[in-house]
């Protein structure tokens, strides 16, 4: 069973400088995993020490139940897919795809069977026989996959492997990546800046934050049920409004505009200090629903069309929202309006900790 599990690992430097803190995880058999988060969070350290390509400097790493943390990279049975493809330019593709099996002693023959498993599975049996050179970006990056894939591995690493890519070969690589994943029933660890990928590829999302782990769950609770300011600020496209505000009673105050908060959540806010408030974009509604029970006073600000939708700049009191509007919509700037809420999609979040109330 190919689990990995991350015991309180860390990473510094000089013992001085924290990269990585205490990070503990467990990622089971067959799952997908993707560790997210802004550039410098840790991420890509935390995976190259899953590879053996940096030192664990604390805690414990295991994969299928064995410590590995001393292990060197060829003894831990992971395969890694690199950003930059890492072909060899004056190999074929075949030779590239067989490279590692060859320096492992495998027979020719288990090769061949392997090597035209992988091409099959990622439509590129055709070209075994072309160089890099008169790839795409996207072809270049399934002989690297394709590579992984016939060491056979027990877990397969990730690093941003479509960042190189333009937007629409991004968004054909990540259903091939998806589909590979239910071919192969795999256990993967993946990298990425993108939060659409981690939200459309993983089964559990870790997000990352200065070397901390913010949250690890399914894009779900991650999405809708935020452990934390950075999280919920981090995640979503537009990303959930947040707003300072200070609850009394049962009303949160967004700078002189009274939101009526939902009974549990006002009881959990009372007592303390300094809050942050928090809507995402598809909660604030621009026509009456049926459970949005508040009716917040608005005026607009921006309109954004993006052809399915408008992206529409709100101002409430002194606070400006995103609201996504029908793609109809064309209200002029500094039109007076209503929007409306349904209360059990509002967030709370202490100032000070980040942490959700």
């Amino acid at each position: 069973m190919a689990q990995v599990e991350l015991r309180g690992v860390g990473k510094s430097y000089d013992g001085k400088i924290t990269i990585v803190h205490a990070i503990d995880l467990e990622i089971r058999h067959g799952e997908f995993v993707v560790f997210v988060g802004p550039s410098g969070c840790g991420k890509s350290t935390l995976l190259r020490m899953m590879a053996g390509l940096e030192p664990i400097s604390a805690g414990e790493l295991r994969i299928a139940g064995r410590r590995v943390n001393e292990l060197p990279p060829r003894e831990r049975d992971i395969a890694m897919v690199f950003q930059d493809y890492a072909l060899y330019p004056h190999k074929t593709l075949y030779e590239n795809m067989a490279f590692g099996l060859r320096l492992r002693k495998t027979p020719e023959a288990e090769i061949e069977r392997r090597v035209l498993d992988a091409a099959r599975l990622l439509r590129i049996e055709p070209m075994l026989q072309r160089r890099p050179a008169a790839l795409s970006g996207g072809q270049r990056q399934r002989v690297a996959i394709g590579r992984a894939i016939v060491r056979e591995p027990a877990v397969f690493l990730f690093d941003e492997p479509l960042s190189n890519l333009d937007a629409q070969l991004r968004n054909e690589m990540r259903s091939e990546i998806k589909r590979l994943h239910q071919r192969l029933g795999a256990t993967i660890v993946y990298v990425t800046h993108d939060q659409t990928e981690a939200m459309t590829l993983a089964d559990r999302i870790a997000v990352l934050s200065a070397g901390r782990l913010m949250q690890y769950d399914t894009p779900d609770a991650i999405y809708h049920r935020p452990a934390a300011q950075f999280v919920a600020g981090f995640t979503g496209a537009p990303p959930m409004n947040l707003a300072p505000c200070t609850v009394s009673g049962t009303q949160a105050d967004l700078g002189g505009l009274q939101v009526e908060l939902p009974a549990a959540l006002a009881g959990r806010a009372r007592g303390r200090g300094a809050l942050t408030f928090g809507v995402r974009p598809e909660n604030l509604l621009l026509t009456p629903a049926a459970t949005a029970a508040l009716r917040l006073p608005a005026r607009v600000s921006l309109l954004e069309p993006l052809g399915a939708e408008t992206l529409v700049t709100l101002r409430l009191g002194q606070t400006e929202m995103v609201a996504r509007g029908p793609a109809s919509f064309r209200q002029a700037p500094d039109t007076a309006l209503e929007v409306y809420v349904d209360p059990q999609h509002l967030h709370l979040f202490d100032a000070a900790s980040g942490a959700a109330i």
